[in-house]
């Protein structure tokens, strides 16, 4: 079959609407509704998000969504950005719509006086943002209006640099080693519009290209592809067919400490610069479902499916039984549905299949009497388990 074959069969708005995780609609282009079942995966990616941030130290923040138009002036927005961003008044002032989480981020850093003993500081926020997209570019949940991103803002001194990048390179090997997608890295330089000095870009961009020569990592120049306010690392994922999509970033970013005058007093009781890393692993957690649901083609891994286990009753016979089993799997916060239809077997197992769930537990007379279901997997093979047998393999498979 052809990738272009290939592609079609799993494009995410064909699955999106097929599996019933989210819907466009003409009230609100560009801006995704989530049904029940797409609300698992999203909330399963940022519970993983959150529990693998805390392990690596961050603390999360949340910055407000609209945020006055001064401030889109003093960080730099206004002037390299205003033609995406999207305008309101309130009370005969003008306000902007976020388009990006770092001006949030700073003002956090800059509410207290800080000490190089609190540094470095990570902050990691699930961001909702706005940007004007032409709506001819707009595609699924692939290129949308209003997006979450999985931003992290970090302030660290400057012999701080490159562990701290180095961990963050770390914690991006933790993320897409759990999805199985290989990456490749690109290092952006400076766009012909820059905030800043040449000096402090040549050392950003020479700080960035260290940290990738000191992993040996395989990477590649892309030419004057920066962010207007500093030089960035991108990487791109290469999906179970081959298809590569720009993902994480890593920015490196000396002007923005620099335009909201962030400081914190040194060892030696003298006032300093931070210096500030941008950061996203997923891109944003619209984008990076529709990346999984081709890459898997709606397959979703155990943990990350919607609905983790359907229990088919052959007849209405084993109804009861069939409503045992599942408030046993659902006490052990397994996401369990009963097909309770009056519908032959073989049709049931079918739509299970055409709903891509992991596991099929088909109960007869047998199952019931002897308190066993038989279990179907993806492939088709079936295999007969006591209930609490099942019960454990389900949860190991989860933990897998």
């Amino acid at each position: 079959m052809s990738i272009q074959n290939e592609a079609e069969k799993r494009n995410h708005r064909k699955l999106g609407a097929q599996l019933e995780l989210f819907m466009s609609m003409e009230e609100a282009p560009g801006m995704p509704f989530f049904l029940p079942k797409g609300m698992v995966v999203r909330n399963e990616l940022e519970r993983f998000w959150k529990e693998e941030h805390r392990k690596a130290g961050y603390e999360e923040i949340k910055t407000p969504v609209m945020m006055k138009q001064e401030l889109w002036e003093q960080s730099g927005h206004w002037q390299h950005y205003h033609e995406n961003m999207y305008f309101s008044k309130v009370d005969d002032q003008s306000y902007a719509i976020k388009p990006m989480n770092c001006p949030g981020a700073v003002l956090i850093y800059k509410s207290k006086r800080r000490s190089y003993r609190e540094l470095p500081i990570r902050y990691g926020e699930l961001g909702l943002v706005h940007r004007h997209e032409l709506s001819g570019s707009l595609s699924g949940l692939l290129r949308v209006r209003t997006f979450t991103q999985d931003d992290a803002h970090l302030f660290v001194l400057e012999d701080q640099v490159q562990s701290e990048l180095n961990n963050v390179l770390d914690l991006i090997d933790v993320f897409y080693a759990k999805f199985g997608f290989q990456y490749k890295i690109e290092l952006s330089t400076r766009p012909e519009e820059y905030m800043g000095s040449i000096e402090m870009w040549n050392k950003a961009e020479e700080d960035l290209e260290r940290v990738l020569q000191s992993r040996n990592a395989d990477y590649q120049i892309n030419e004057g592809d920066g962010s207007f306010y500093g030089p960035k690392i991108d990487f791109h994922l290469v999906d179970s067919i081959g298809r590569s999509w720009q993902c994480g970033t890593v920015q490196l970013d000396f002007q923005m400490p620099e335009k909201f005058n962030c400081e914190y007093i040194g060892e030696d009781n003298k006032v300093h610069r931070p210096i500030m890393i941008h950061r996203a692993i997923y891109g944003s957690i619209e984008r990076f479902m529709a990346i999984l649901i081709e890459h898997y083609e709606g397959n979703f891994p155990l943990w990350l499916a919607p609905v983790q286990v359907k229990i088919l009753p052959i007849s209405q016979v084993q109804m009861e039984y069939a409503l045992h089993v599942k408030q046993h799997l659902s006490h052990k916060g397994i996401r369990v549905e009963v097909d309770d239809r009056s519908e032959k077997i073989g049709y049931k197992i079918r739509e299970a299949q055409l709903e891509k769930v992991p596991c099929v537990m088909v109960v007869g007379n047998k199952e019931s009497q002897e308190g066993k279901v038989s279990l179907r997997n993806r492939e088709g093979k079936s295999e007969v388990f006591s209930l609490e047998a099942v019960i454990q393999y389900v949860m190991d498979e989860m933990k897998k």
